[in-house]
């Protein structure tokens, strides 16, 4: 951890240390916000950030996304979360608790192109990505010095279509032993096996350089030099057994013309690509994205 995480982060767990979030997704109906906003107050609990959205106040689906303040939270922490069962059983909720304080450990895949990679470690260093990166696994030496600098661990595992459950294996272990909390693909060019995908469910963050759905797969550059686009983009989903078609988090565009090439275009979609991942990563850590069937609502 470099000295400025050893300071930074630290001092965020002691400020944050009474926060918590409460992430909700349920029918609309009346009642949903005033029944949890008393319940916090039965708990000395003062509602410092609340976002909420509905698909449709006529038996549409209502989302609601709550932080709050609340004296001794770390005592009162269980109590709270056994006793809003009731509410949630009454409302049909899907809901999670987060103790703000507790950072989420990150595992980030990476292959040959450090550049999305690179843009995480700074925004880490900077104390604008507030986790703990618990190790990157990458199936080339490449990025071994710069994580390595930082005194982040660093395994090498080559991996190819042959050998792909046999990592998978080596690697399910390691984020098991580091207790991952998300893994982030920073352009890891290797298809994760169903089996994998599937023990954590939207909990992989991937980054593709299109703007979905256009120019899915491989190439999307060079494909869409050939189409003659106008602008391009980056897409950040949550990864499903579906090929780029998860549940989309954050996207961007910049302009290009016919004096751009492809490998122009590459150029350009490096800095797009590291700002929609940063962004999408960020979101998630501060468990400000609810996934609803193959969409996302973003607070």
């Amino acid at each position: 951890m470099t000295p400025f995480a050893q300071d930074h982060l630290p001092t965020f767990k002691e400020n944050k240390k009474n926060t918590g979030r409460l992430m909700i997704k349920c029918p609309d109906q009346p009642g949903i916000v005033a029944a949890v906003s008393s319940f916090l107050q039965e708990f000395e609990a003062n509602i410092i950030e609340l976002s909420q959205y509905s698909m449709d106040p006529n038996g549409g689906t209502f989302f609601t996304r709550i932080e709050f303040e609340c004296p001794e939270l770390e005592k009162k922490a269980k109590r709270m979360t056994e006793a809003f069962e009731t509410i949630a059983d009454q409302f049909s909720m899907e809901w999670t608790y987060t103790n703000v304080s507790d950072l989420k450990k990150i595992a980030i895949f990476v292959s040959k192109e450090p550049h999305c990679l690179l843009e995480l470690l700074w925004e880490w260093q900077s104390g604008d990505l507030l986790a703990d990166i618990a190790l990157v696994i990458s199936n080339h030496e490449d990025a071994r010095e710069i994580v390595e600098s930082l005194h982040i661990p660093f395994y090498y595992l080559p991996a190819n279509r042959d050998i792909r459950k046999e990592v998978e294996a080596k690697q399910l272990k390691l984020l098991e032993e580091y207790e991952v909390d998300l893994i982030v693909l920073a352009r890891y060019m290797q298809i994760l096996t169903p089996e994998f995908v599937s023990a954590h469910p939207n909990r992989i963050i991937n980054i593709h350089h299109s703007f979905l759905p256009a120019f899915i797969g491989a190439r999307p550059y060079e494909r869409a030099y050939d189409r003659g686009v106008k602008l391009i983009g980056a897409t950040s989903h949550y990864v499903t057994n579906d090929l780029d078609e998860g549940p989309i988090i954050e996207q961007d565009t910049d302009r290009v013309d016919h004096r751009d090439h492809a490998d122009d275009m590459k150029k350009i979609g490096r800095s797009i690509e590291r700002r929609v991942l940063a962004r999408a990563v960020r979101w998630h850590l501060e468990d400000r994205i609810i996934v609803h069937h193959n969409k996302t609502v973003v607070f």
